[in-house]
């Protein structure tokens, strides 16, 4: 059975954008950039809302840049040959290729999914992964704390949710970046 992974890139007060819903302060570095590469890299279909794929969808042509450094371009193959779906009620087509739109999120489409998938899916976006989560389908957590507090904002988790980890894994980067692998217990 594939496994339906969060990752997120987060404040240390939990948050993936501030309040005026910037999140140019996560950017990742060139190490922090490679270690994702290495996550995304097992994924065979990202689940997307839709602002999470209108943030994604740059990589679709990031391919075009001259001068993009080694590890983007390495990125955007990745993320161009996995399947897409955008959850979106507004979006009429999408911009990339292997994409489909579905206008509900249905967990039990998700679990078959999950019981039927090659390789493993990733949840992307807080509030699309606030559903998954809430309905126990993440199985689970890459989170990649920043070192910075911004003080509200976008929350990486949802609240009115209680769940036991299991820490598998952890990491620090040169820039200050915690790396935190948890699996959810059942």
């Amino acid at each position: 059975m594939a496994r339906l992974i969060y990752s997120a890139i987060t404040s240390l007060d939990g948050y993936v954008a501030d309040q005026d819903g910037n999140f140019d302060w996560a950017a990742p570095d060139e190490e922090v950039h490679t270690f994702v590469n290495d996550l995304e890299r097992p994924i065979g279909t990202y689940l997307y809302g839709r602002r999470m794929y209108e943030v994604m969808v740059f990589w679709e042509t990031a391919h075009a840049i001259t001068d993009e450094p080694p590890f983007a371009a390495d990125f955007a193959q990745i993320w161009r040959a996995a399947d897409k779906i955008v959850y979106s009620t507004t979006l009429e087509t999408t911009s990339s290729a292997r994409t489909r739109i579905e206008r509900d999120f249905d967990p039990e489409t998700v679990r078959r999914m999950k019981a039927t998938a090659g390789r493993d899916l990733s949840v992307g976006g807080p509030e699309l992964a606030a559903q998954a989560i809430k309905v126990g389908l993440v199985d689970e957590y890459h989170l990649l704390i920043t070192p910075v507090v911004v003080g509200g904002g976008t929350q990486s988790l949802p609240n009115d949710v209680r769940l036991k980890l299991e820490l598998l894994d952890e990491r620090r980067f040169d820039n200050g970046v915690v790396h935190l692998h948890y699996l959810t217990q059942t």
